[in-house]
């Protein structure tokens, strides 16, 4: 569960990044500069966070260190090599279905402005 928080909170972190970096090399010379400003204290924030959220998943990656020599004391080899490759496993699809859903928001938002276009 923990894992679960933690990898989605980095993909939550670093995608709000991107779209912060992204609207910051957007920016016009005719921008506010209190535009700016707010722009990049949100992208010092958000780096920050990332940082943390990363010190959090070496903390669960540890604990999943220790977890896993535990549970190696009580399953057979072929449960053990299920279980990491199950853990290994949900990290990635997790991943996966993060980019899944961002690249759907995204092409429904093309289509909508498509629609408006026309």
């Amino acid at each position: 569960g923990d894992l679960d928080k933690v990898v989605n909170l980095l993909l939550s972190l670093s995608g709000r990044l991107a779209r912060v970096e992204t609207a910051l090399g957007s920016l016009g010379p005719h921008t506010p500069a209190e535009d700016k400003v707010a722009l990049r204290e949100k992208q010092r924030l958000l780096v920050a966070q990332l940082e943390d959220a990363k010190e959090l998943k070496e903390h669960v990656g540890r604990r999943e260190e220790a977890v896993g020599t535990m549970v190696a004391r009580y399953l057979p080899a072929e449960h053990l090599q299920d279980y990491q490759h199950f853990i290994k496993m949900k990290s990635a699809l997790i991943a996966e279905q993060r980019e899944l859903e961002e690249k759907i928001k995204l092409g429904q938002e093309q289509l909508r402005c498509l629609h408006e276009s026309l």
